[in-house]
């Protein structure tokens, strides 16, 4: 884990302000990180209220304290198998920057896994090869260890096509 926390020490204080954190978590054993400054907060799995003729990955809504958000179920999304929800899946919701505005929108994960502290020089540039996931939401890859942790660009992810009709849709009316 690459997580420099400051103890005092000179070194540890340049390695968390040289760093960016970034929250991972897991999509069908994948480990995926986003800024950790996007983050607003983490909640458990709660029941959405369904919108209709939406895609599939789209969830529904959810009430924010007074705040009507829209869920994204990122399996869903990136045509991976769909998984019941359990005890550890988890809606992040986050900060969404949208050009000319920001938006609140909750992304439903497998499991939250780690916080790391990366800089620049350990983040690797995403190959361009097809997969699951568009290369243009991915901002970089990080080895930890046996394995990768995907980087994924939140804004990109969330300001698609279809994703910032949808939103909008919403909020008009």
């Amino acid at each position: 884990m690459i997580d420099a926390t400051w103890d005092g020490e000179n070194d540890s204080l340049e390695t968390q302000v040289d760093g960016k954190q970034f929250l991972s978590f897991l999509l069908d054993e994948e480990e995926y990180g986003i800024d950790i400054l996007r983050v607003q907060e983490l909640r458990g799995w709660t029941a959405v209220t369904h919108v209709p003729d939406m895609p599939a990955y789209l969830k529904g809504v959810l009430n924010l304290r007074g705040a009507i958000i829209p869920v994204i179920d990122l399996r869903e999304r990136f045509g991976l198998p769909t998984l019941e929800y359990g005890p550890t899946t988890v809606v992040i919701v986050v900060k969404v920057d949208s050009g000319s505005c920001e938006r609140v929108m909750g992304i439903i994960v497998d499991a939250v896994a780690e916080t790391y502290t990366l800089t620049p020089d350990q983040i690797q540039p995403s190959p361009q090869i097809g997969g699951v996931i568009n290369a243009e939401f991915i901002m970089g890859l990080v080895a930890q260890g046996e394995k990768m942790v995907v980087l994924m660009d939140i804004d990109e992810l969330m300001n698609s096509d279809e994703l910032a009709i949808e939103s909008s849709a919403q909020t008009e009316g």
